[in-house]
C-alpha cells in the first residue's frame, strides 16, 4: 500500500490488508503469556505445598523463556514464521499441558515440575517480535508504522493486565492447573491462526546469517540499553510501591490501584504518542522519553501520600509505552531485512531481564534504604540509560534545500525496496 495514500491513524493501520485478522490472532496467542506466570505459580504451589518450590519453578521457567528468546527469534528469521513458530507452539503447548496434568492434584515432585517448566520456557514462540516484524513488512510509511507499534504495545500492556484477572476468575471454580491448560490452548490456537494469515506467509527470509549478526551487533545497542533501563526501573517500582503502602498502613487493594494506574498511564501515553506526528527522529526521542520516565519515578519518591504517589506513577506510566515503542522502532530501523524478529527479541529480552534484575534490586533497596531513596535510584536507572543513549545521538543539521530533496528521494527509494 502506498504511504502517501493512507492517512496515518490507528484505523488506517487496521484497514491494511489482513492486518486485523493477523493482529487478533497474535493477541490471542500472546494472552497466554499474560496468564501463564500466575497460573504456573498457583498450580505449582498448590501441587507441592511450597511457595519456595513455586518460586524456583517460575524462576527457571522465566529464565529459559527470556534468555533463549533471541535464539528462537533467529530461527524465525532463518526459516520463516510458518516453519519455525508452529513447532515451537506445538512443543510449548504440549509441555504446558503436561505441566497442567502434573499439577492438577497435589503430590507432584518439584524437580519434575521444574524440568517440564524449563523445557516449556525454552520453546516459547516469539509471537510479539514476529508480529512487530510483520508490521514492518506490512506498513511502508514510517508514520503509520509508529502507530502500528504503539497499538501493539498498548494491546500487549492490556493483555498483561487482563491475563491475571482471567486466572483469578478461573481459580474461582477450577484448580489453578486449569489456568495453565487454558494458556496452552490459547497459544496453540493463536499461533495457528497467525501463521496461516496470508500476510505472514509473505514475510520473507532475506538476510544471510553473517549479515544479520553484523547488523544486530552494530545497531541494537541504544534500544537495548533503553529497554534494560526501563525494565530495571519498573522491576524495582513494584516492591517500592508495596513498601510505601505498608509504611502508611494501606492494604493490598490500595497497591492494586497504584499498579492499575501505572498500566493505565502507559496505555494512554502509548495511544497519544502514536497519534502524534513527531518532527524529531526516533533516535532523538528515545533518550528524551526514557529521561521523562526516570524523572517521574524520582519525583514519586517525594510523594507525601497515596494520592500524590498515584499521580506520579500515572505520569511515569505515560512514558513507558512510548519509550518501548520507540526502542522497537529504532531496533527495526537498525536490523537487516531478514533479522527483524531477532532485533525485536533482543529488546524484549532486555526489558524482561531488566524487570527481573530490578525486582531483585528492589528487594535489597526496601530492606536497607528509605522508600524515597529507592524511587530515586529506580528513576536513576532510567536516567542513566537515557544519558548513555543521548550522549551518542547525532542530532540532524539543517541542509540546503537541494540536499533535502535528494535525501527525500533516497528515502522514498529505500521504502520502495
Amino acid at each position: 500500500m502506498s504511504a502517501s495514500s493512507t492517512r496515518p491513524t490507528y484505523a488506517a493501520v487496521l484497514r491494511m490488508p489482513y492486518a486485523t485478522r493477523t493482529f487478533t490472532a497474535a493477541l490471542v496467542g500472546r494472552l497466554s503469556y499474560g496468564m501463564v506466570s500466575l497460573a504456573v505459580l498457583l498450580a505449582v504451589s498448590r501441587a507441592t505445598g511450597s511457595y519456595a518450590a513455586a518460586g524456583a519453578v517460575m524462576a527457571l521457567f522465566g529464565a529459559a523463556s527470556v534468555f533463549l528468546s533471541p535464539l528462537r527469534a533467529a530461527l524465525v528469521d532463518r526459516h520463516g514464521p510458518r516453519r519455525a513458530l508452529l513447532p515451537m507452539a506445538a512443543l510449548y503447548a504440549g509441555l504446558l499441558g503436561t505441566l497442567a496434568a502434573a499439577t492438577w492434584r497435589p503430590g507432584a515432585p518439584a524437580a519434575v515440575l521444574g524440568a517440564v517448566a524449563v523445557a516449556a520456557g525454552a520453546c516459547t514462540p516469539p509471537l510479539g517480535p514476529t508480529m512487530r516484524a510483520v508490521w514492518g513488512e506490512l506498513v511502508t510509511d514510517r508514520r503509520l508504522l509508529q502507530r502500528a507499534y504503539s497499538l501493539d504495545g498498548v494491546a500487549e500492556e492490556l493483555l498483561f493486565v487482563s491475563g491475571p484477572l482471567l486466572v483469578g476468575v478461573l481459580v474461582g471454580f477450577a484448580p489453578p492447573a486449569a489456568g495453565v491448560a487454558v494458556s496452552a490452548l490459547l497459544v496453540g490456537i493463536g499461533t495457528l491462526a497467525f501463521v496461516t494469515s496470508p500476510v505472514v506467509k509473505n514475510v520473507a527470509v532475506r538476510a544471510s546469517r553473517a549479515r544479520a549478526r553484523t547488523r544486530i551487533g552494530r545497531g541494537l545497542a541504544r534500544p537495548v540499553v533503553v529497554a534494560a533501563g526501563v525494565g530495571l526501573s519498573l522491576g524495582a517500582v513494584d516492591l517500592l510501591v508495596l513498601a510505601f503502602a505498608e509504611q502508611r498502613g494501606h492494604g493490598d487493594d490500595t497497591v492494586a490501584w497504584i499498579f492499575a494506574a501505572l498500566s493505565a498511564g502507559s496505555a494512554v501515553g502509548g495511544l497519544l504518542y502514536g497519534a502524534v506526528e513527531w518532527r524529531a527522529g526516533a533516535r532523538v526521542r528515545l533518550p528524551a522519553l526514557t529521561a521523562g520516565l526516570g524523572l517521574s519515578l524520582a519525583a514519586a519518591g517525594l510523594a507525601p501520600g497515596f494520592a500524590t504517589l498515584t499521580g506520579a506513577v500515572v505520569c511515569a506510566g505515560f512514558f513507558v509505552a512510548p519509550a518501548l515503542t520507540t526502542a522497537y522502532l529504532v531496533a527495526d530501523e537498525s536490523a537487516a531485512p531478514g533479522a527483524r524478529v531477532q532485533a525485536g527479541a533482543w529488546v524484549n529480552t532486555a526489558v524482561n531481564a531488566g524487570i527481573s534484575t530490578g525486582a531483585a534490586a528492589g528487594g535489597l533497596l526496601v530492606g536497607h534504604l528509605p522508600v524515597g531513596a529507592g524511587f530515586a535510584l529506580a528513576g536513576g536507572a532510567a536516567l542513566l540509560a537515557a544519558a548513555a543513549v543521548g550522549l551518542g545521538t547525532r542530532y540532524p543539521r539543517a541542509r540546503p534545500q537541494k540536499q533535502k530533496q535528494e535525501a527525500g528521494s533516497a528515502e522514498q527509494a529505500r521504502e520502495r525496496r
